[in-house]
């Protein structure tokens, strides 16, 4: 969804009305190249139906479906959408992609998935992450993944306020979400250290948290 974590602009805002005006602030928010860390562990996994929790501009269903995979994106905004349709038709990979605008914290999956994707999925309103996590979960097929990247801390300079609680590492995650024998196995539970530079040309580094869990059977 996006880089922007943290917590709490008030608790008032409605997911819509605060996702639709982020989006329109500029033409394009996000850079149009797959997140780093899909592309790291997905590249060998074998393409079946996939799905793209807080899509965004579209920029990881597009990659997934150039890469034979079905995939459902699903957002909260409108307008991302909108811009994800015309990307994925310019990459000629629209009939692959199925787009759905939902509210992320009260939506259910209704079908089961070869893979979940959840990069990022952080938000400065109020955002049940764990228990949309859970969902996720729930959505992927027996032999399929359940992939979630997340920031697990922010540089000194981040204007980012923090969430009331700490960011989860991959281990604790896997925990919160009960991903564990025989149901589960962990294929990757890692810490990733980047560095970033901020607003301000200011050196930092950000930590990010990578888990590929698969359902076992």
């Amino acid at each position: 969804m996006s880089e922007h974590a943290g917590h709490n602009h008030g608790d008032t805002e409605v997911p819509d009305d605060f996702w639709e005006s982020f989006y329109a602030e500029r033409d394009q928010i996000w850079s149009g190249n797959p997140n780093a860390m899909l592309v790291r562990e997905a590249s060998d996994l074998q393409p079946g139906k996939a799905l793209e929790l807080g899509c965004g501009e579209g920029a990881d269903a597009i990659w997934l479906a150039a890469r034979g995979w079905q995939v459902t994106g699903v957002d909260v905004s409108a307008l991302a959408l909108e811009r994800a349709a015309k990307h994925a038709e310019d990459a000629g990979v629209a009939e692959q992609i199925l787009w759905l605008k939902r509210d992320l914290s009260s939506w259910e999956p209704e079908a089961q998935y070869d893979l979940v994707s959840a990069q990022f999925l952080h938000s400065p309103i109020e955002l049940p992450r764990n228990s949309i996590l859970a969902a996720a979960a729930r959505a992927v097929a027996p032999g399929g993944a359940l992939l979630v990247v997340g920031h697990e801390s922010f540089p000194s300079w981040s204007k980012h306020p923090e969430p009331h609680e700490p960011l989860p590492t991959a281990a604790e995650l896997a925990v919160e979400l009960g991903l564990k024998a025989p149901d589960w196995s962990l294929e990757t539970v890692d810490s990733v250290v980047r560095d970033i530079t901020g607003p301000e040309g200011q050196i930092g580094t950000l930590t990010d948290s990578v888990l590929l869990a698969r359902r076992t059977g």
